[in-house]
């Protein structure tokens, strides 16, 4: 199965892509890291935001957005999210087309630079080839991971760890500038708010099946009016998190990019209360293997860490306080 456009950008609409992408992660989830991403970037994912002239679509980030929801309610592990993001930020490079086509695979470091030599919260780091660094004068730098030093950070996932990356005899394959970094930066806010609001997603609808049909006292959990009333407050969340995110896709009355940081805080938030009181409905079996809702709460707290754990809405305080 792959993505193809049968005509103009005009007649193709984000949400198409939404079945195909499931269609396409469930597949990859059944395979090893890198045969997942030679069947993902063979259904067209890796490729949709990238250059035409590279091999992808070339279409705006507000079609990979159900892609990356379908990766955050399947709970795909694979950096998918990293390499839409490089493979559109990397233009007409002649780098674009091995991420296009699988052969490489990407990730980006959220926190730390070039210039510092040292970076962190890269997810998967130690399965992939390049990595994505700020370079600490308001540009990137996209790096060889074979000449960077991995140290896996195993706080908040063992089994698929952040890393701190050493930079001091790193290998430079692209940079980008300052505009296009600062581009990038702003579409990751609404792709990372895609994935966690799709991770809650996920939960919500197998919490809510669950409880439909586990009985006690002769009738379903979900008749209880407390957990009615817990379920109506997540599914709220999850909703205006939702929304929140395809909004801040288009612009706004006057014609200007939307603010994103208080859209990924909320999404951070709603999907990390969503996962928890999920888990908690379901019994605490959300750390068990049948029902691995574990996976997902993980991923939303290191993307919460890797934003600066709750820093991110307090600057979104302080910039509200100082424009009125």
């Amino acid at each position: 199965m792959t993505m193809t456009m049968t005509g103009g950008g005009d007649d193709i609409q984000p949400e198409e892509f939404a079945q195909a992408a499931a269609e396409a992660i469930t597949d990859a989830q059944t395979r090893s890291f890198r045969e997942a991403g030679q069947a993902l970037a063979n259904a067209g994912l890796c490729g949709v935001c990238a250059s035409d002239n590279a091999g992808g679509l070339a279409l705006g980030i507000e079609f990979a957005l159900p892609i990356v929801a379908a990766a955050g309610r399947l709970r795909l592990q694979w950096p998918l999210l990293e390499t839409l993001l490089i493979a559109k930020a990397l233009g007409d490079s002649p780098l674009v087309p091995e991420l296009v086509g699988g052969t490489r695979v990407a990730t980006w470091a959220l926190q730390g630079s070039l210039s510092d030599k040292l970076a962190g919260h890269a997810r998967y780091a130690g399965d992939c080839d390049w990595v994505l660094v700020a370079d600490g004068q308001g540009g990137a730098a996209l790096l060889d991971l074979s000449s960077v030093v991995i140290q896996n950070d195993e706080a908040l996932d063992p089994e698929h760890p952040q890393s701190w990356l050493l930079l001091d005899h790193a290998k430079v394959l692209a940079t980008l500038d300052a505009a296009t970094f600062a581009a990038l930066q702003r579409e990751s806010h609404i792709l990372v708010g895609g994935w966690v609001t799709g991770a809650a997603e996920g939960a919500l609808s197998a919490t809510a099946a669950y409880l439909s049909t586990r009985v006690q006292f002769g009738r379903p959990l979900s008749a209880n009016q407390a957990v009615r009333h817990l379920l109506a407050r997540m599914r709220l969340l999850q909703e205006a998190c939702s929304a929140g995110v395809q909004r801040v896709t288009r612009a706004d009355e006057y014609g200007d990019l939307r603010s994103t940081p208080a859209v990924l805080a909320h999404a951070l938030a709603s999907a990390a209360f969503v996962l928890e009181k999920s888990i908690h409905l379901q019994g605490g079996m959300g750390f068990t293997w049948d029902v691995p809702l574990h996976y997902a709460l993980r991923e939303v707290r290191k993307f919460d860490a890797a934003f600066g754990s709750g820093a991110l809405a307090g600057q979104v305080g302080r910039d509200f306080i100082a424009s009125v």
